[in-house]
């Protein structure tokens, strides 16, 4: 770790390092009490493993052991202090983080149905209350009183254990592997963006970022569009692209405006948002994915109207769990080939370092906090 980041992202260890099958205060068989070990975001720039209660059980709800959880760029947000969570007072420190993660049942509540301790799960993001105005109108993702896992309103996975609502739990087969399992949060989002812009073998597909959600989006739109093209600048990113399905792999200033028919914005930068916008045909259709959070000087209203072009804002993909794992199972997705390293908790601030600084090519990192009892097919060991 370079002498900046080691002095800014100190990492204050007052727990021991997590090894595989140690929970404080576990009384078993049932649901164990006590302490557990978590990492947290304390404040800015500073993450800290330690001890923190053992949520209690309560009914419909399920604690799982979470095995992989991925980080992502909202998870550097939260970490430098400018995620919105942390700037509207949502996420105050200290934050369990963890959003994209895979995990083994190991207790279950009172009045609990539909999963089973040993049932291997993937977790939802979003936990919605099913009966405000935006719930029963069908937009789950929109709820009035949504709170998200490892973002705001509710722990996340980055812990022993995790309590989640069994509403928020999708059971996965045996044939979806942890490493596939731990991106299929972030590949909703992708399945659910295409869906919702009819992406079809007419449409001539260009794919804006490399990034985890751009590279899950070229996969996926290969198997559906006539034609897919890759824009990124990186590189070794580009040259994933291509092993992902891209037809052709281009820097912004050699994409040719107006000659796509569907932009999928992965990047989450505003100049991809205008760039996006030049490169659609009239008529086109734009899937706003990446979240920009700076505003977009020179965009003129009057043009979208006038070319009668369509955008579509694509926030995660909550409906999509079953789908998206069906289309890991089916080989259409293949998340793994986007997975870079797989790192311990101890090694943390060097998880932050590297999205801090980025990294060619492969673009996901993972930290393991419980070695699977599980093989990579699910039998159990």
């Amino acid at each position: 770790m370079n002498n900046d980041i080691a002095r800014t992202a100190a990492y204050h260890t007052t727990a021991p390092p997590l090894a595989r099958g140690e929970f404080p205060g576990a009384s078993p068989p049932g649901w164990p009490s006590g302490r557990m070990r978590a990492l947290t975001i304390a404040a800015p720039r500073k993450v800290t493993l330690s001890w923190v209660p053992i949520p209690p059980p309560l009914p419909g709800t399920a604690l799982v052991r979470p095995e992989l959880v991925g980080l992502c760029g909202t998870d550097l947000e939260l970490f430098h202090g400018t995620a919105t969570y942390i700037r509207d007072g949502r996420a105050p420190y200290p934050i369990v983080f963890g959003h994209e993660w895979c995990g083994v049942v190991v207790a279950v509540g009172p009045d609990t149905t539909g999963v089973t301790v040993h049932d291997r799960v993937v977790g939802h993001t979003m936990l919605s209350c099913g009966l405000c105005r935006m719930c029963q109108r069908g937009y789950r993702n929109l709820c009035d009183h949504l709170a998200e896992v490892g973002l705001y309103g509710h722990q996340g996975a980055a812990a022993d254990f995790l309590r989640m609502p069994i509403t928020g739990l999708t059971t996965l087969p045996r044939t979806v592997t942890d490493r596939a399992a731990a991106l299929v949060e972030p590949a909703v989002t992708v399945v659910g963006g295409l869906d919702r812009v009819n992406c079809g073998l007419q449409d001539r597909v260009a794919v804006l970022g490399t990034g985890t959600i751009g590279l899950l989006a070229i996969q996926l739109a290969t198997r559906l569009a006539g034609t897919v093209h890759a824009i990124g600048i990186d590189d070794a990113g580009l040259e994933l692209a291509g092993r992902c399905g891209a037809r052709r792999l281009m820097r912004p200033e050699e994409a040719e405006p107006g000659a796509y028919s569907l932009v999928i914005e992965a990047s989450g930068a505003s100049s991809a948002f205008a760039r996006g916008l030049n490169l659609l045909e009239p008529g086109g259709r734009m899937a706003v994915i990446g979240v920009a959070g700076e505003p977009l000087n020179g965009l003129v209203p009057g043009d979208i109207a006038l070319r009668g072009i369509t955008i579509v804002g694509i926030r995660h993909g909550l409906d999509y769990y079953d789908h998206t794992i069906k289309l890991i199972t089916d080989h259409v997705l293949d998340p793994e080939l986007l997975i870079a390293n797989i790192l311990s908790p101890n090694d943390a601030p060097h998880a932050f370092e590297q999205l801090e600084h980025g990294r060619p090519g492969q673009p996901k990192l993972l930290l393991r906090f419980n070695e699977s009892t599980h093989t990579n097919n699910g039998e159990p060991r």
